[in-house]
């Protein structure tokens, strides 16, 4: 096995490993040996970098994280254009992907990997479903305030029913992404009354 993986390259090279672990086998699937194999260098990298195996995780998913404060970003910018139903059927698309989606049961599996992230992001619940949420609920709130759903439009509601059917629709990684006239009926679904209705 080699062990010369290069310092500044190892932390991705590792944590795109695992995700590719994970994608295949699932979080039981996912161990420290698992990941060097899959990396191809020796167990001794991992730890050199990492305290133990669930400080990798840690940071493996606050990574995943933070890509998705990208796209949520992107939605955001995409209020005022297009439709509120596209838009967040795009959305939904992207933040439920199969590495966000694989990634919720890893923090549910494992204990020591949801007391670390609630210490890295403290009131942020299970990550992956929080920044879906955050990312929703702001991109909501801004339509809201441009006019384009009702103003009294109860934003924690609807950012609850998209978030939780977004998540059940993708939460089969067997049966793979749902079509998006699927994710663009549940979406069109809950927004019904608020992008009918005039904001008073």
């Amino acid at each position: 096995m080699p062990t010369g993986v290069h310092l500044r390259d190892a932390r991705q090279q590792l944590f795109d490993a695992a995700e590719r672990v994970l994608l295949r086998a699932g979080p039981h699937g996912l161990t420290s040996r698992a990941v060097t194999d899959e990396a191809g260098c020796a167990k001794g990298v991992l730890h050199r970098h990492f305290t133990d195996f669930d400080a990798f995780l840690t940071e493996l998913v606050l990574d995943r994280a933070a890509q998705l404060e990208t796209r949520a970003s992107e939605l955001r910018e995409s209020a005022g254009a297009g439709t509120v139903a596209d838009n967040l059927t795009s959305a939904l698309t992207t933040l439920f992907g199969p590495v966000p989606v694989a990634i919720i049961p890893l923090v549910t599996f494992r204990d020591e990997l949801r007391a670390r992230l609630r210490q890295a992001r403290p009131g942020g619940g299970i990550t992956i479903l929080a920044q879906a949420t955050a990312a929703i609920s702001a991109y909501l709130a801004d339509e809201r305030d441009l006019g384009r759903i009702a103003a009294d439009a109860d934003i924690d509601s609807l950012t609850l029913s998209l978030v939780g059917g977004g998540h059940l629709l993708f939460a089969d990684r067997d049966l793979g992404a749902p079509a998006p006239a699927i994710v663009n009926k549940l979406v069109t679904t809950v927004l019904a009354d608020v992008v009918q209705r005039r904001p008073r």
